[in-house]
């Protein structure tokens, strides 16, 4: 358990270093959430062998995504900090193809530990994350972009769905001006949106 819990927090230290050389850049986006290391240590000589070793967070300590999406965070949503993690959440869903999410988002200002990921059932480039898959299907359903989301460019979650649907309905009826559905189909049709797993 221990080694995975490193495992999975140095991981998405690595996806938010990324992050921040994407977003830094950009004009007014300002500074961005970092995933502090996490390390083993190995102690032969007590009872429990292996413990985790991180900088210690002094200040308020605040949930930034919540595991169940039922919690309502106002810190998550009007906070500088709990924006840029959404929009994190959303660059990495992105980034990713909707495989992978960096859940539990949490720790003080900018500065998050004990973070989670989701992948999806079949993990993604060899990595299976720690969290059940249905927090990316919760994510997708309740994610609202802000001003960070826009910056960095990121689709629109729900607009995605609306445009697919108004597609598909328009389509059956096979109108003979179909000229621009045609635009919006092509590039909605390269994300992968069959998603639902049966497991929980």
């Amino acid at each position: 358990f221990v080694i995975q819990e490193c495992y999975v927090q140095n991981t998405a230290r690595e996806y938010a270093k990324i992050y921040a050389a994407e977003a830094e850049p950009l004009e007014g986006f300002g500074e961005v959430p970092e995933i502090i290391p996490i390390f083993l240590v190995h102690r032969p000589a007590n009872n429990i062998p292996y413990a985790t070793v991180e900088e210690e967070l002094v200040g308020e300590f605040v949930k930034y995504s919540v595991r169940d999406g039922k919690e309502v965070n106002f810190l998550r949503r009007d906070s500088e900090a709990g924006q840029k993690c959404c929009t994190f959440q959303h660059w990495v869903y992105e980034k990713t193809s909707g495989s992978l999410l960096v859940t539990d988002l949490q720790g003080v200002g900018m500065k998050l530990t004990d973070v989670g990921i989701a992948t999806l059932a079949k993990g993604y480039k060899g990595f299976k994350g720690n969290c059940s898959i249905s927090f990316i299907e919760q994510f997708r359903a309740l994610h609202q972009c802000n001003k960070y989301c826009e910056m960095l460019g990121l689709k629109s979650l729900r607009t995605t769905h609306q445009k697919q649907r108004k597609a598909t309905s328009m389509k059956s009826k096979n109108l003979p001006n179909s000229s621009p559905i045609k635009k919006t189909v092509p590039k909605k049709a390269r994300e992968p949106r069959d998603f639902i797993s049966s497991e929980h």
